[in-house]
């Protein structure tokens, strides 16, 4: 574990917003650091497919035309020509395209216009520290994502597209919707699953021995949970207005599905905000288990001292270095057995004292 470096990282991933505070409502700022925009579609009319790599962003009008289906996936957000453009021909709000290039956004659900807006975020890996933005426009026919980088948990979606199976090919883009956001929740169980087996671990070396580094695995385990649980938790609010509300373009099939993908959310964050549970009772065992061992090894320190002290007074009484010759002196100075008798009277006490602390059930 290295909690320097964990810190950095979650430090890195605080909000910040590339917009001048009292710039233009709608001002999209492109990050120069992003990756390089490249626009990949996927249409289908039922067994018809096309999917192609998009180089002029004037080919998407004639797809438009001759599919039912269309998958618009803009992947990197680094070229501010190509967003614009794609805002431009598919007249995308200003405010929410803001909100796609400022990827600090939590979950949510947004209506313009002839479109619904959605922003989720996406577990990197089994990494819970990284997440990633997702956005989604969802119009007449036309599904368009936005995503910060490569890579994502739809492949076996695509393959889905391109095989066929499944109902994706015979329903509307707003089934294509869920199905993504379902893979996207549905990520974040892997992601769950290991962070419980490392909680249970550190829990398990912890009622086996003590170690300084539990305490470290537990804060770093404790800010793996409060990222997962930052970045899920809003999901739930999110997939609930896809349910419960009468936006255009969502059909009533799809809102059964999406009632399962929100059983899956309700999962995920009930099982985060048992772990954070749990790894708090972990923090107060430690501490509480360190504190007993110190009590007891300072218990078995006074009892020693305790014993000692009799036995340092009868010493000290017979060290003192009075004159024999004096009316007050003490006889054992002089006796034959006085070092023996003085040695016992030692034993004695100490015997006593570890009797009385016996049925004292101090030890």
């Amino acid at each position: 574990m290295r909690p320097k470096k964990n810190l950095k990282r979650r430090r890195s991933q605080n909000p910040q917003r590339r917009s001048v505070p009292g710039s233009a409502p709608g001002s999209m700022n492109v990050d120069p650091n992003a990756n390089p925009t490249t626009i990949r579609v996927i249409a289908f009319n039922g067994a018809e497919l096309l999917e192609k790599e998009i180089k002029d962003i004037d080919e998407i009008r004639a797809i438009r035309v001759a599919f039912r289906s269309v998958w618009i996936d803009v992947t990197g957000l680094g070229s501010e020509d190509k967003l614009r453009g794609i805002a431009q021909l598919l007249q995308l709000h200003p405010l929410a395209m803001e909100d796609v290039v400022n990827v600090h956004q939590r979950s949510k659900v947004d209506e313009f216009y002839d479109s619904i807006f959605v922003v989720a975020r996406m577990v990197d890996g089994d990494d819970a520290l990284q997440t990633e933005q997702l956005s989604f426009f969802l119009m007449h026919q036309v599904l368009l994502s936005f995503q910060e980088r490569p890579g994502d948990c739809w492949d076996p979606l695509r393959q889905r597209i391109r095989t066929h199976r499944g109902k994706i090919c015979d329903s509307g883009v707003d089934y294509l919707l869920y199905a993504l956001l379902d893979a996207v929740i549905d990520s974040y169980f892997p992601v769950m699953e290991k962070l419980a087996e490392q909680v249970d671990t550190v829990e398990a070396e912890i009622i086996e021995s003590l170690d300084p580094n539990q305490m470290r695995q537990i804060h770093h385990l404790r800010g793996q949970l409060l990222s997962l649980r930052r970045s899920i938790r809003p999901h739930r609010e999110m997939i609930n207005e896809l349910v419960r509300d009468s936006l255009p373009h969502i059909s009533p099939e799809t809102r059964v599905h999406l009632r399962d993908c929100y059983d899956h959310v309700v999962q995920v964050v009930d099982a985060v905000d048992t772990y954070r549970e749990l790894t708090s009772d972990m923090r107060d065992f430690y501490l509480s288990s360190v504190s007993n061992s110190m009590n007891e090894v300072m218990k078995v320190l006074t009892i020693i001292s305790t014993i000692f002290i009799p036995l340092s007074f009868i010493a000290g009484v017979y060290g003192m270095n009075f004159s024999d010759q004096s009316p007050w002196n003490m006889p054992e100075l002089r006796w034959y057995f006085g070092y023996p008798f003085s040695l016992a009277v030692m034993g004695l006490v100490a015997f006593g004292l570890l009797v009385f602390f016996r049925k004292k059930r101090w030890l």
